[in-house]
């Protein structure tokens, strides 16, 4: 598991440069400006993505590079005052290829961010190698290394990846091959076996786990539906003992909210802990998804009888908001999941979403246990500034997560702050839980256009 991108992206850029026959990078959107290291390069090759693709290409003739992002993830760029061509300044080599991905319903999303390199090393989860995402877990305040390329600032943005070899990486290979068929009409052929490889910075979160691949695919064209991921959440959800613990982008998913609640209304049902930014982004995002979220945490609040719901948003030093964009569940000790889905209905059919999932049950030990307890600590120690040994400690002492959180957060400095009920009374919107800009599939965004056009007509 990687925290945070400072170390995605340096651990995938070690990662790429192990390749030896096909690198395949999937995603919502990708920026060739960015750097890999703004203190300066300390792994081989240029800083910049761009250029080293490019390099890598140049070096090694016989190595593919595959690139595959989002159409209308051009729009990024073009706010950028990019164009695709500016995007993949290396696409007239022979060996480099990059498309841009249309098959999906109208107003979906490729939100999937993966990267498979010789189906041996893949990368999988919620970052985007991309504009305004590198920060370090240090979350600090004016952190000079977080400016775009244009000079300005950016939000202090916590984030959340995985690195996986072996098996895994080949079932990844083999989605990422199934997302280029779909998108190009192009079959490729599989890396052919060798050995496994890692990057050199990266300590083993797990090693020899059974680990699930979770889709979201949208009905489109000749392509089924696939829900895997809501099926995940609301069967998590219902396998919950002590604790349910999320980090997530948005809470904009009713059918979620509503398991939730269910849990909440139970006498003895586990305690649930949110992590989430105290704002969406711009505009029309915290018009819409606030929105949603507000009535949905209302929802959760007025179920919750025993005190045992908590949401709250990390602030840095000087208690600026830091961006949560990671994608996390994690259910007692027992379940582990890392992905791109975010807790809202776009996620659950309409968007294209990839997940990774690891249960300890089937896995069979209980160093699984202690290492996805690890993990969670983890978490809350960076967003706490917490040493490990005093959250263990204080987390022994009071057997409830809800109860450790209370007594380790403060109010002032870097730290936890509780979303309470009075917060987010002003975020009620005409948008949330809206058709059109949170579907849950497609048959719901064309309802609500058929309606607007009807109501258009009759006045």
């Amino acid at each position: 598991m990687i925290v945070d991108a400072a170390d995605y992206f340096v651990a995938i850029k070690q990662g790429m440069l192990q390749a030896r026959q096909s690198i395949m990078l999937i995603g919502w959107d990708f920026d060739t400006s960015i750097a890999f290291e703004p203190d300066g390069a300390t792994v081989d090759g240029p800083n910049t993505l761009g250029d080293f693709l490019d390099w890598l290409a140049t070096r090694d003739e016989s190595l593919r590079i595959r690139v595959l992002q989002w159409d209308l993830g051009t729009l990024e760029a073009l706010s950028r005052l990019e164009m695709p061509e500016v995007l993949a300044p290396w696409t007239g080599r022979k060996n480099v290829q990059f498309k841009l991905d249309s098959l999906h319903p109208a107003g979906a999303a490729h939100h999937s961010k993966v990267a498979v390199i010789d189906d041996a090393l893949a990368f999988c989860g919620g970052i985007d190698m991309t504009a305004e995402r590198w920060d370090t877990s240090e979350h600090r305040d004016g952190d000079r290394r977080r400016f775009t390329s244009g000079g300005s600032s950016y939000q202090p943005w916590h984030d959340a990846t995985t690195a996986v070899a072996g098996p895994l990486a080949r079932d990844l290979g083999e989605h990422a091959r199934l997302r280029w068929l779909s998108a190009t009409d192009e079959v490729l052929e599989p890396a052919s076996p060798r050995e496994d490889i890692w990057p050199q910075s990266l300590e083993p979160t797990f090693q020899s786990v059974d680990v699930a691949v979770m889709r979201t695919f949208p009905k489109h064209s000749a392509w089924k539906e696939v829900r895997e991921i809501e099926s995940f959440y609301l069967d998590a959800i219902a396998a919950a003992e002590q604790a349910i613990y999320f980090e997530s982008q948005y809470f904009a998913s009713r059918r979620i909210a509503e398991a939730i609640a269910d849990r909440l209304l139970e006498t003895d049902g586990p305690e649930v802990v949110i992590v989430m930014p105290q704002h969406g982004e711009g505009w029309l995002r915290r018009k819409a998804m606030d929105g949603a979220r507000a009535k949905l945490l209302h929802l959760c609040w007025q179920a919750d009888g025993s005190e045992r719901f908590r949401v709250y948003y990390p602030t840095t030093e000087r208690g600026k908001p830091i961006y949560v964009h990671a994608k996390i569940t994690i259910i007692d000790d027992r379940i582990l999941r890392v992905g791109s889905s975010n807790l809202n209905n776009r996620s659950m059919g309409f968007d294209t979403e990839c997940d990774l999932a690891l249960d300890a049950v089937q896995s069979n030990g209980p160093d699984v246990r202690r290492r996805i307890a690890r993990v969670r600590s983890g978490l809350l120690c960076e967003h706490l500034n917490r040493s490990c040994a005093t959250f263990d400690d204080t987390f022994k002492a009071r057997g409830s997560l809800i109860g450790t959180i209370e007594q380790l957060r403060s109010d002032t400095g870097r730290s936890l702050r509780k979303l309470s009920p009075d917060m987010i009374e002003d975020d009620d919107s005409a948008l949330a839980e809206n058709d059109l800009t949170d579907p849950e599939r497609y048959d719901g965004l064309v309802n609500h256009l058929r309606s607007g056009l009807r109501q258009i007509a009759r006045r």
